[in-house]
Order: structure tokens, then C-alpha cells, then sequence
């Protein structure tokens, strides 16, 4: 079994709209073969809760206009650290970078065959990295002025 048209249609869309919101190391896996309840996931990140927000609101209106697809079932809105929004034959999660890279759920659909995406979303694999190197940086940077300042 593999996933249908239609998932395939949705799961394009999304990747798209999450891409023009800039999220990052945007994946989908077609689990159609190992779950009986959806036929694809796409897994999306953002650096902060503002953007996670930006991504999915985006996701969901460009599903809507292009596609007339809602969702059936929206969760994790209010803190905005890990928001599924489920359209049964595709479940998207879009995820803070923290939660992303704690709970890996890369790891658990590793074995599933891994969809082609459009481009734009290929393009932001290892973009969380690249941006969770630079707060790092930026963050090492603050703490010596810090200290700098202390020493004087």
C-alpha cells in the first residue's frame, strides 16, 4: 500500500506553505503501510512559538483555499510548542526546534519510504542546525561580554 493521490496533494501543499513561512528540515514519511488511521506525516520545525504558529495558520489556510481541506482535529494550539493539525489521510506536525529534536520522531518513521517533497521544502533540511548554531554563538557571545563587564 502507499499513500494516495490525494495524501500526496496535501502533503505537497503543506510542505510548501511551511517552506514559505521559513520552517525547518521540513520531512514527510508515507506511513501508510504501518498505520491504518493516515497515509503520510510531514514533520516541520520553527526556533520560537510565534513561528510555529505563523506555520501551521499558513499550512491550514492554504489547505483550505487550494484544496478545501480542514482539518478534523487541531491540538497543542495554545502553547504552540507542538500543534498536529489531522486531515486523515495526512497528519502534519509542526514543532518547536526544542520539542523536535527531544522527542525525534525522525527516529520512530525512519523505516517508512520518505515522500518527495517541492523543493523550497527540500531546501531547509539542516536549517533548525544552522540557526541553532547561531543562538548558541550569539548566546556564548552575551555571556563573555557578561563576563567582561564583571571583570572590570
Amino acid at each position: 500500500m502507499t499513500a494516495t493521490d490525494h495524501a500526496i496533494e496535501l502533503i505537497n501543499t503543506a510542505a510548501q506553505a511551511a517552506a514559505d513561512r521559513l520552517a525547518h528540515d521540513i520531512i514527510a514519511y508515507d506511513v501508510s503501510d504501518v498505520l491504518a488511521i493516515t497515509d503520510a506525516f510531514l514533520l516541520a520545525s520553527a526556533p520560537n512559538d510565534r513561528q510555529v504558529k505563523s506555520i501551521v495558520d499558513e499550512i491550514e489556510e492554504r489547505l483550505n483555499k487550494q484544496l478545501d481541506a480542514k482539518p478534523v482535529r487541531r491540538e497543542g494550539d495554545r502553547e504552540a510548542r507542538w500543534v498536529l493539525l489531522d486531515y486523515v489521510d495526512i497528519v502534519v506536525h509542526v514543532q518547536h526546534s526544542e520539542e523536535r529534536l527531544f522527542y525525534a520522531l525522525e527516529r520512530l518513521w525512519k523505516d517508512c519510504p520518505e515522500l518527495e517533497l517541492p523543493a523550497d521544502a527540500r531546501a531547509t533540511r539542516g536549517k533548525g542546525d544552522e540557526y541553532t548554531q547561531r543562538e548558541q554563538a550569539a548566546t556564548e557571545a552575551e555571556h563573555m561580554r557578561d563576563l567582561g563587564g564583571e571583570l572590570r
